[in-house]
Formats: structure tokens, C-alpha cells, sequence
């Protein structure tokens, strides 16, 4: 009889290497939100996958960087680094072609919890000239003594069968902690703030997507078998506000359906979604105001 394999897994780097989307292409579920911004990622969210006797549990982190001025930017670097803490594997993401000075902050983390580390080089796709390609991972793997380095796109799916191949040599012996269908440990309130925060991200300008926060007021079944969601949008200015709602409502209304569209395909079920927008002054450094929003403080 065969063995029960469990792992837990921690995918880390810095901001906007592409660790969500690599978590989404392992578990092949578009689980945690994505977007072209850095620091979008702002919660510790499990990836859950099954297969037979091997269960694995991907840890999405947010992204750590040096410049963590407000509260909330240390909050997430707080995030990151306890998820390093004791866990089977990491897997240390960069960028193809790029390193800087938050990669080394991620290294010497790494360094420090002394845990078992698989380079990932991603976004190779992006690479136009491949021979450039050799000696950054050469480099790479020079910066911490590593078990292996997969360079692949999680973007195309190019070379992530590599990068399991990998994590099933790697992960020990143990029971299982969650059931075969399970694919996260957030509830669906959670993901819900996170589906309509990823909207916001991909829509508003430069500076509004980090002023933002969502919360949920209601989350239940109606009578006639959709779920009703009121939803908070949270901004710190009221400057924001006017570009979230946009003129006559009209970028709030195309936030509320593309993140409806979302949750439908997620949850399984029709979806009434009601948004309102209100302002909380500088909420992102403000220690109280993280703890309501469900943001690690300490």
C-alpha cells in the first residue's frame, strides 16, 4: 500500500514576478487575483491540489520589497516572511533577465529560514534573445544554495511540468490535511473581496489600486437561488472615490460586472452584486484600520 504524501509550499519573490499566476497554473484554477501591478498579492492564500496520493499546499505570498514605508507595506512583508517559516519547499521566483535589490532581500530571507529552495525563472517567454538566458541562470543559481532551477513561463504553461517533476521528488511522507476537492482555505467572503479588488487594479490609474481595500457586508443566499453580495469599496481620499465610481457611475458599474462575471465562474452560482464606495483617511497606515480589513499587523 502506498504512502500518503503531504507539502507545503511557499512561492516567494518580490512584487510582480508573476507568483499568483504561477499558483494558478499549478493548481489549474485561476484561485488568486492577478494583475500587471506590483504588490496586488496581499494576503497569504493556500493553493490546494490533490493527485491521488500526493497533496500539496501552495502558499501565494505577497511580494517582499525594501521601500515598506506604510503600515500596510510592512504588513505584507510580515505575510511573506512567516509563510517562509517551516515549510517543505519554496519556491524563489524571479524574473528572467532581471535582478534587483528586493531579489537579495528575498535571498537572504530565504537564507535566514533555512528551508529546502527550487529557483524558478519566469516569464522566459518574454526573453527574445534565449542565449541571454544561459548565463542569468547561471548567475542565478550562484545566489543561494538551491535544489534545482526550472526556468519556465507560468503565463503559457511552458516548462511548469518540469517544475512539478521537481516538487513531487520533494515533498515527504505524511496524512493529508485537507479533502481531495478542497481548493483553498479562504472562504468565500474572502475571495469574493478579492475578485472585485482584482478589478479595481486592472482599471484605475497609477496611484488609486493602492489606496483600495474591499470588505463584505452581506454574503447569503437569496430566494431566488443567486447570492446576494453588498460589498465596500475603501479608499483614503475623496478624490479616489470620484475615479472609482467614474463619470455617472460608469466605471463602477464595469467593475461590478466584470467582477460578477468572475464569482460566477468561481462559485458556481448566480450572483447579485451591489457596490458602494466610501472613504477611510489614509486607512493603508493605520494599524486599527488594517485589523478590520483583515490585514497581519503584527
Amino acid at each position: 500500500m502506498s504512502q500518503t504524501r503531504f507539502g507545503v509550499v511557499a512561492v516567494v519573490g518580490r512584487p510582480n514576478v508573476g507568483k499568483s499566476t504561477l499558483v494558478n497554473r499549478l493548481i489549474g484554477e485561476r484561485l488568486c487575483i492577478t494583475a500587471s501591478r506590483p504588490q496586488t498579492t496581499r494576503h497569504r492564500i493556500l493553493g490546494i491540489v490533490t493527485e491521488g496520493d500526493l497533496q500539496i499546499a501552495f502558499v501565494d505570498t505577497p511580494g517582499l520589497h525594501g521601500n515598506a514605508r506604510r503600515q500596510l507595506n510592512r504588513s505584507l512583508n510580515r505575510a511573506a516572511t512567516a509563510a517562509i517559516t517551516g515549510v517543505d519547499v519554496a519556491l524563489f521566483v524571479v524574473g528572467a533577465g532581471r535582478w534587483d535589490d528586493d531579489d537579495a532581500l528575498v535571498r537572504d530571507r530565504l537564507r535566514e529560514a533555512g528551508v529546502p529552495v527550487i529557483g524558478v525563472v519566469n516569464q522566459v517567454d518574454r526573453i527574445k534573445d534565449k542565449k541571454t538566458l544561459l548565463p542569468f541562470l547561471e548567475s542565478f543559481s550562484g545566489q543561494l544554495d538551491m535544489e534545482a532551477v526550472v526556468p519556465l513561463s507560468a503565463w503559457t504553461g511552458d516548462n511548469v511540468e518540469g517544475l512539478w517533476s521537481e516538487l513531487r521528488e520533494r515533498i515527504p511522507e505524511g496524512e493529508h490535511q485537507f479533502e481531495a476537492d478542497d481548493l483553498t482555505d479562504r472562504d468565500e467572503r474572502f475571495l469574493a473581496a478579492e475578485l472585485i479588488r482584482e478589478q479595481l487594479t486592472r482599471r484605475m490609474g497609477q496611484e488609486v489600486p493602492y489606496a483600495l481595500t474591499v470588505s463584505i457586508d452581506r454574503f447569503e443566499a437569496m430566494e431566488d437561488g443567486r447570492t446576494g453580495i453588498d460589498a465596500i469599496i475603501w479608499v483614503e481620499r475623496e478624490g479616489q472615490k470620484a475615479i472609482v465610481i467614474g463619470r455617472s457611475g460608469e466605471s463602477l458599474k464595469a467593475v461590478g460586472s466584470s467582477a460578477r462575471q468572475a464569482m460566477q465562474r468561481l462559485f458556481g452560482t448566480g450572483i447579485h452584486l451591489e457596490l458602494w464606495v466610501k472613504v477611510r483617511a489614509d486607512w493603508s497606515d493605520d494599524a486599527r484600520a488594517l485589523r478590520q480589513f483583515g490585514y497581519e499587523t503584527e
